[in-house]
């Protein structure tokens, strides 16, 4: 029923347009990492040593780095209070290395300073994963019933996801400049920098795009709905 909507057509367009860039995203990430990786820094620190250092500095020299199974898997797990870097970047002294072990230490210290916003993205997530849940379920018996009001129910309830993507966007943009200050002022030469702010850069990139395609997906069953409450 939903493919012969032509509102239902033109949203697909944009989720279509929404995710060739994650793909793009998703590759230059990749392509990036790739890059620097092979670029040994200067000093010879691997991503677990700067991470230590980084931690000693800002009062966190309790807090334990462990090196987890996969390939940029690293993150800072705050119910626990570690950093846990992928092997490549715990072991390797490539500038990608450093650069992701920094972000992670960029979000401890977020926490540390009591960073606002990364507090009210967490405490977020359980209405965003009920809302996102309870959504489209709502959303898909609405439309089946031709019940356009409990559709509009559905929608309304998976605006929390998109709200805790936005949220997600400044805490991300700051932990990396966090990073790259602290990387430009005590750990890299210039042309080092240079690599390791596109390397963050890069996975910034993937976040907007997780942003662009949820709004984009969000605005297909828009269009279904007006589309269908018009037919009603």
């Amino acid at each position: 029923m939903m493919l012969r909507n032509p509102y239902y057509l033109i949203g697909t367009i944009f989720v279509g347009l929404a995710a060739l860039l994650a793909l793009y995203a998703q590759i230059k990430v990749k392509t990036t990492y790739a890059r620097y990786k092979e670029v040994p820094n200067e000093r010879g620190l691997t991503g677990a040593q700067v991470a230590r250092m980084i931690l000693d500095a800002n009062g966190m020299a309790d807090m334990p780095i462990y090196e987890v199974n996969g390939e940029l898997s690293d993150h800072f797990d705050p119910s626990k209070k570690t950093i846990n870097l992928s092997r490549d970047v715990y072991r390797g002294n490539s500038i990608a290395s450093i650069a992701v072990a920094a972000h992670e230490c960029g979000h401890a210290i977020q926490y540390n300073t009591n960073y606002r916003p990364i507090f009210f993205r967490n405490a977020i997530v359980p209405f965003a994963n009920m809302g996102n849940y309870l959504g489209w379920i709502a959303i898909m018996i609405g439309l089946a019933l031709g019940a356009t009001k409990i559709a509009w129910v559905g929608f309304f309830l998976i605006i929390g996801i998109l709200l805790f993507q936005v949220v997600t966007l400044p805490v991300e943009f700051n932990a990396s400049a966090r990073a790259l200050h602290i990387l430009d002022a005590s750990f890299l030469t210039d042309d080092e920098y240079v690599g390791a702010k596109r390397m963050l850069s890069a996975a910034a990139l993937t976040y907007v795009a997780a942003v662009i395609s949820t709004i984009a997906s969000m605005l297909r069953i828009l269009l279904v709905i007006i589309g269908s409450s018009r037919n009603d």
